[in-house]
């Protein structure tokens, strides 16, 4: 049930908020930008509403496969912990039985979305501009430097889609660059796991009112939003490490790795790089889980109401 109600959590919550997400990837890899709206202007300028959903269909395919076995890890790893430290896997768990579970979950995850996560992150951040060729029926100042109009066209993006950047990547940068950044996606989603799973059942708890087992649907719908604001507070500084390290494979090579990038960025930047995209990730962080959230606890009570 928690992998069937995990994946369907995923997709909706991947449908609501990957256009913040191509904007929150924009910020942190590319310098140019001063802030959110000029980012959003400026793809709006260059490439319109398409340029926000470059890269979606990969993690479309593969969110609900993700999800699915974040949420059913956790609860089965939490199973495991009950029934071998209470005697019975439907004991109430105790925080720090929540956190590992969460952790787990956060550590897992991170071999299945890895290559997903560099090929995202390479589509939305690959120049999309094309010049447009010379009309055939308007003469052009710059005809006769240029007789053949496709000499005057830009080269096309590098990446055509979503399993073309997987190709070429792995083409190009072998298996290791599949798992570009693995690292600090390593860090960045143990820990901010644990804190998702952690915040969403102590906010459960407190808004559950007097009498009932589950909070009504506004509880989850607060309780998910909290939760996810919190995990992105916690998981931005790595985030922004994790981006650039994905990145950095077009073009020139910058970083040699996870702490060479850490000083790297730091020394150029400041530490308030490490937190680029914090107010953009809490403001997408927030209406994505409740989605997640509500649809997760939706379709587990369907399951259990069918099965009765």
């Amino acid at each position: 049930m928690d992998f069937v109600a995990g994946a369907i959590g995923g997709v909706c919550g991947v449908a609501v908020g990957y256009p913040l997400d191509t904007v929150k990837v924009k910020i942190q890899t590319e310098p140019k930008y001063r802030g959110i709206w000029h980012c959003v202007w400026d793809t709006y300028r260059q490439e319109r509403v398409r340029g926000f959903y470059r890269g979606l269909s990969l993690p479309v395919c593969t969110v609900s496969l993700v999800s699915s076995v974040s949420f059913g890890t956790y609860r089965h790893c939490l199973a495991h912990i009950c029934r071998f430290r209470y005697g019975s896997p439907d004991a109430k768990p105790a925080k720090p039985d929540i956190t590992l579970s969460g952790f787990a979950s956060g550590l897992v995850r991170v071999f299945l979305t890895s290559p997903t996560e560099v090929a995202k992150v390479r589509l939305q951040t690959q120049t999309q501009t094309q010049q447009r060729r010379p009309s055939a029926s308007w003469p052009s100042a710059a005809s006769p430097m240029c007789p053949a109009p496709p000499a005057c066209s830009a080269p096309g993006p590098k990446y055509r889609g979503p399993l073309h950047c997987l190709a070429t990547v792995a083409r190009e940068e072998g298996l290791r660059g599949l798992y570009k950044g693995s690292s600090a996606l390593l860090f960045r989603d143990g820990h901010s796991f644990a804190t998702y799973f952690l915040s969403y059942t102590i906010l459960c708890e407190q808004l559950t009112p007097a009498g009932h087992s589950r909070p009504d649907v506004l509880g989850v719908l607060v309780a998910g939003g909290c939760a996810g604001v919190l995990a992105w507070a916690v998981a931005t500084p790595m985030d922004v490490i994790k981006s650039r390290l994905q990145a950095d494979g077009q073009g020139q090579r910058r970083y040699r790795g996870l702490l060479h990038c850490v000083v790297t960025s730091v020394r150029e930047e400041g530490p308030r790089v490490l937190f680029k995209g914090l107010t953009l990730n809490c403001c997408r962080a927030f209406p994505v889980n409740m989605v997640v959230f509500v649809a997760y606890e939706a379709v587990l009570r369907l399951i259990q109401g069918l099965s009765t």
